[in-house]
């Protein structure tokens, strides 16, 4: 759990052996929200806002621990759907406030544009009704170009015309997700990491939520944000009319050697019926380029495995796209899932529900908010308010805290001069643990004493970006190993990759 500030350590917290962080509270609340994704993050910062007490639970160690780190990480225009839709208008409101909420966040964003790229007639005619369905939806600033046109802002792209959205931008999906949770935290919003949700029953103040680690919360608004796991919330309240179909999307990452290769992202014109926007390039704000994703409905919603048969054809894709890429520039591959209610017979795209259900008052349910959630995060959180401010007054708090504690940006982002003064005033800061990064020592251990608590690898790395780079942990794993060890007492069983049941570590050897 998340205590109301910034200093985990000034409480007393219980590490259990399935590595829940807990500290004994009334478990109380105004508002509890299931799940810690971006939306779910979101909704909390916003809320934090107002007097009152609320709480965030999640599955997993960690906030964004599924979908929210797990995408492109585009801040879309909103030319994909349908005007009129809750998808569309959230889509147009949620870019036009990602800019001063990242601001606000210190997280980086750029607003690079985006092609979408015919390669035939037909792909044409697409780029056109896109371009009819963008402006009906208030998208600023859309062109459809032809060839030479094309050639200026992307030198070598294939194809033979593209719609050009200019408000299209790139984020990092996990930092924003961090950051808004982190933000909610230091305004009073406590976090339950490690917890799953088993049964929901109704009260006469409201609900009554259950969890896996034994501890029973209630609360007078309950809020369903739980992603791939919304239809099963659902479920627990006796409402049987969503199922979420998971489907996998797999992706490369591209060397740093190629940054600025893109001067902005490259999309094919999407096929009807597809359950993705194809695959496309993608810049990264730290200066990768992905290649994906995939589209293939799998049935678990953990089901994160990579395949070589896509790999290949992402190789094949990216290179079509783009043809200067070579085999020694892939890195990595990694996969992510979207929350679709759209079954594999049907296909496409549904509209997000997003609803304060008459039947069940003080149940606020939301579901299938796959793309453009992250860009619809900050929209949504101010719909969710409207409706909360419908269940229970939402008075304004003097205290809150609108921008978030340290400095946008890594240490090797900085001046000479500026680095210099922070070697002088902190020692950590000279000494570099990922070489490939070129994260240091102080931003590691500012990584593991983060504000909500976490001590996953995946965690660390997530805040930190070390381990992120072309020898993904080579040479700096063992030295975050050490760090946590003699730093901070860790034992060989202590360390986790991400979930409860991930050890670092298999046992000991002689």
């Amino acid at each position: 759990m998340c205590p109301t500030g910034n200093r985990m350590n000034e409480i007393v917290k219980e590490r259990t052996s399935k590595g829940i962080f807990r500290i004994d509270m009334t478990n109380f609340y105004d508002v509890i929200i299931i799940g810690a994704g971006v939306v779910g993050n979101a909704i909390a910062r916003e809320l934090s806002r107002f007097d009152i007490k609320a709480a965030v639970i999640e599955r997993e160690l960690d906030v964004g621990g599924g979908t929210s780190s797990r995408n492109s990480g585009v801040v879309h225009s909103g030319i994909h759907y349908k005007p009129g839709t809750l998808r569309a208008k959230l889509n147009v409101q949620g870019n036009a406030m990602m800019g001063n909420l990242c601001k606000e966040l210190k997280v980086k964003i750029e607003y690079l544009g985006k092609l979408t790229v015919a390669q035939d007639e037909t792909d044409v005619e697409t780029l056109h009704s896109l371009k009819a369905q963008g402006d009906a939806n208030g998208v600023p600033g859309l062109a459809i170009l032809n060839k030479q046109q094309m050639e200026k802002l992307q030198p070598g792209i294939g194809g033979i015309m593209a719609l050009h959205s200019p408000s299209t931008g790139i984020i990092c999906p996990y930092g924003l997700t961090i950051a808004l949770a982190e933000n909610a935290c230091a305004n009073g919003v406590h976090f339950y990491l490690g917890q799953e949700v088993t049964a929901i029953s109704r009260t006469e103040k409201g609900f009554e939520v259950k969890t896996t680690s034994g501890e029973r919360f209630e609360s007078r608004v309950l809020i369903n944000s739980a992603g791939l796991y919304s239809d099963a919330i659902c479920r627990m309240l006796g409402i049987d009319e969503y199922r979420i179909y998971p489907c996998r999307g797999e992706y490369l990452i591209l060397d740093k050697r190629l940054a600025g290769t893109l001067s902005l992202l490259v999309y094919p014109a999407p096929h009807k019926g597809g359950a993705g926007l194809g695959i496309h390039l993608t810049n990264t704000v730290d200066g990768n380029i992905l290649i994906g994703p995939s589209n293939e409905y799998v049935d678990e919603a953990d089901d994160y495995a990579c395949t070589a048969e896509i790999l290949s054809l992402l190789k094949k894709e990216g290179h079509d796209l783009l043809p200067g890429i070579s085999a020694a520039d892939f890195i990595r591959n990694f996969s992510g899932l979207r929350a679709k209610q759209a079954p594999p017979s049907e296909g496409g795209f549904r509209d997000f529900v997003i609803e304060s259900r008459k039947d069940i008052p003080g149940f606020i349910n939301l579901v299938g908010i796959e793309s453009p959630g992250l860009t619809s995060a900050p929209a949504i959180g101010l719909m969710v308010r409207d409706m909360v401010e419908e269940l229970l007054p939402l008075p304004f708090k003097a205290s809150f805290i609108a921008e978030r504690e340290g400095r946008a940006g890594f240490f090797y982002e900085l001046s000479p001069e500026e680095r210099a003064d922070l070697v002088a005033e902190n020692p950590d800061y000279g000494e570099v643990v990922c070489r490939c990064e070129q994260i240091t020592r102080k931003e590691v251990l500012d990584a593991i004493q983060n504000p909500l608590g976490v001590k996953t690898i995946n965690g660390i790395k997530y805040r930190s970006r070390a381990m992120m780079g072309r020898c993904q942990g080579g040479f700096c794993l063992p030295r975050i190993v050490q760090i946590l060890e003699k730093e901070f007492g860790y034992k060989p069983e202590d360390y986790l990759l991400q979930h409860a049941h991930s050890p670092l570590f298999a046992g000991r050897v002689r």
